[in-house]
């Protein structure tokens, strides 16, 4: 046997030349590692193991220093090895007998333990730093060694829970990642963080950087963004991948350091050039966003890419709004949806709900309500608060799905309970309506003041309505200016018109024609129709701007062409008297015969003595 030959030679001249006390586990660590020995067979691979054993329970040094075994000891030592070390007593009785029989023979004159040392020298000048530093090379070999032999994810939990108490580092971590995932033991984050710590001040990598998600989760030791950020930094310069990744994303973040946008490009290109997938595409938004390097979209497509097709379901769905918006890539919404999913496949909500508004709009695929919902409700069940907004407009339209206003207020709801404002305006308006809840005034008003202060407009809108009209509200013309002009300068067209009211009547502010028809004429581009009809209003009294019954017409007629009735009846009058347009019966009956249909009085009653002068 080789092997022991090359370890008696270690042995007996460790002891010849420097005597028994200078015999130590670190100096055979150093020996045997430094010296690259080698265990290729299955057959050296087994022994090797079996040496680290002995070496780290320190079984040589009490040989030597007693020159043999007694047998209760061989015993023990063979019960030791099994129970603890998973190695068979029938292998490990004959090295040991091969051990005891040949330890103590002679050595060749010019085979020196210095001539050995040197070698090993030679191999790193620091020994004792090598020695000494948990995360070494001679540590890393012993590991190699005992993973090549050791099954770790076979093992048993009591198994595991022997050698994690050894000190082995992998079975420390790997029964930290038991206790983390409830796997063979109770869920206890507690013990968890305890067994990675112990792997980790070994300079286990993969425990510094579990200890570090421990951190910063808070799972099992109180939430400390620092102390993540300090076993993340040992496991990133120890090059683990997914340690620089989350490095990376600490300093994006401001997490436990000062944020700084190119320290966490560092990290996160570091990682991504090792293939870890998550900072390729966490690497690919910063391009897009050009957050620590300069904005470059043809980057930012490029990362996404990389990590999509590695599986990466948010690089995937990246992917997908880069060919949705032509970012970095030609717009291909054909292209989007394919990414979108293959997302959207893996259960990620945004991807879901990404697909549904392609589904509802047509993008890239064929028009599907149903489809849509389908993915909408994929999306809200996970919580996504846009998919819930689009699940309750989808019962409110009844577009995919019956129309179901207690539906539709219920997708709402869930939506607005999470801050998202569109939502909040849109339930505000159910309130307001009565539109499957009761209507509640108040309750709308809440709602729309939820919304309006995030700055959404309809709902800035609607919550000067309300003062304006006084409901839910105490009537109030200066809030109600004041929410028109928040909504009107984000260029909303109703506020835009409502704005133009107030001028026009002196509400909440002076009476002001020019200022009135201004804000029409903006809300009137927009084709709101009331300030079409407004503006038409306006020319015919001569009021804002000189009198022009010709423009009147114009404006009343681009109202009542979109079902404004009282646009509709004006024009009959307008056609009925000849004021802007040639005098003509007929066509005062048709548009009075509109607004009629409608509901609206003064066009009924002027239609019949519209039709009898028709007549005449």
């Amino acid at each position: 046997m080789i092997l022991l030959d090359r370890l008696k030679k270690v042995l007996t001249k460790i002891v010849e030349e420097n005597g028994k006390e200078m015999l130590s586990n670190n100096l055979l660590f150093e020996l045997v590692f430094m010296d690259n020995w080698k265990f290729d067979t299955p057959e050296e691979k087994w022994q090797g193991n079996l040496f680290i054993q002995l070496i780290k329970g320190g079984f040589f040094k009490q040989i030597i220093e007693n020159d043999s075994f007694a047998e209760k000891e061989k015993q023990e030592l063979l019960d030791k090895l099994e129970t603890e070390h998973c190695i068979s007593k029938n292998k490990a009785i004959i090295i040991l007998n091969a051990i005891q029989n040949t330890l103590f023979g002679g050595v060749e004159e010019n085979d020196t333990l210095q001539d050995l040392y040197n070698e090993n020298i030679e191999a790193n000048n620091d020994i004792n730093i090598i020695i000494q530093n948990r995360g070494s090379d001679v540590d890393a070999n012993n590991e190699n060694l005992e993973k090549e032999n050791i099954d770790y994810e076979n093992l048993s939990i009591p198994e595991l829970e022997n050698l994690a108490k050894q000190g082995d580092a992998d079975a420390q971590n790997l029964l930290g990642i038991c206790y983390c995932n409830d796997e063979g033991v109770p869920q206890n984050y507690s013990k968890a963080a305890e067994w990675y710590q112990k792997a980790a001040e070994q300079g286990h990598p993969i425990a510094q950087r579990n200890l570090g998600i421990c951190y910063y989760n808070g799972d099992g030791v109180p939430q400390n963004y620092s102390k993540a950020v300090e076993w993340y930094q040992k496991a990133a310069e120890k090059g683990l991948a997914n340690a620089q990744c989350s490095i990376g994303y600490c300093y994006y973040n401001g997490e436990g350091v000062p944020q700084d946008f190119a320290k966490a490009v560092y990290w996160y290109q570091k990682a991504a050039d090792q293939g870890d997938s998550n900072a390729q595409n966490l690497l690919g938004i910063c391009y897009s966003k050009g957050d620590g390097v300069p904005q470059n979209y043809f980057k930012a497509a490029e990362w996404c890419q990389k990590a999509a097709e590695q599986g990466d379901e948010e690089a995937q769905n990246n992917l997908g709004v880069c060919y949705h918006n032509g970012y970095g890539v030609p717009q291909n919404y054909s292209k989007a949806v394919e990414w979108y999913q293959k997302a959207a496949e893996k259960g990620l909500a945004n991807a879901q709900y990404a697909l549904g508004i392609a589904y509802s709009n047509g993008y890239g695929i064929t028009q599907n309500y149903s489809e849509a919902v389908e993915w909408f409700q994929k999306a809200a069940d996970q919580g996504d608060a846009d998919a819930q907004y689009f699940l309750g407009w989808a019962y409110a339209d009844g577009e995919g799905v019956p129309q179901n206003y207690h539906k539709a207020v219920e997708w709402y709801q869930k939506a607005a309970e999470q801050g998202l404002a569109s939502a909040q305006s849109m339930l505000g308006n159910c309130y307001y309506n009565g539109d499957g809840v009761p209507q509640n005034y108040s309750k709308a008003v809440e709602w729309y003041q939820k919304a309006a202060d995030q700055g959404d407009a309809n709902a800035q809108n609607n919550l000067g309505d309300c003062y304006y009209n006084g409901e839910g509200v105490p009537q109030n013309y200066f809030k109600a200016v004041e929410w028109f002009q928040k909504a009107a300068e984000q260029g909303n067209a109703d506020a835009q018109n409502n704005l133009g009211v107030c001028y026009y009547g002196g509400d909440g502010l002076p009476k002001d024609y020019s200022n009135a028809l201004q804000w029409f004429h903006k809300a009137a581009e927009q084709g709101n129709c009331l300030a079409q009809s407004s503006i038409g209003y306006s020319y015919y009294m001569g009021e804002g701007a000189p009198q022009n019954f010709s423009k009147a017409v114009e404006w009343y007629q681009k109202a009542a062409d979109q079902g404004l009735a009282s646009a509709q009846s004006v024009l009959g009058d307008c056609y009925y008297n000849g004021n802007g347009v040639p005098q003509n019966y007929s066509q005062a009956v048709y548009w009075y015969q509109k607004a009629a249909e409608q509901g609206h009085e003064i066009a009924q009653s002027n239609l019949e003595i519209a039709r009898s002068a028709a007549e005449q």
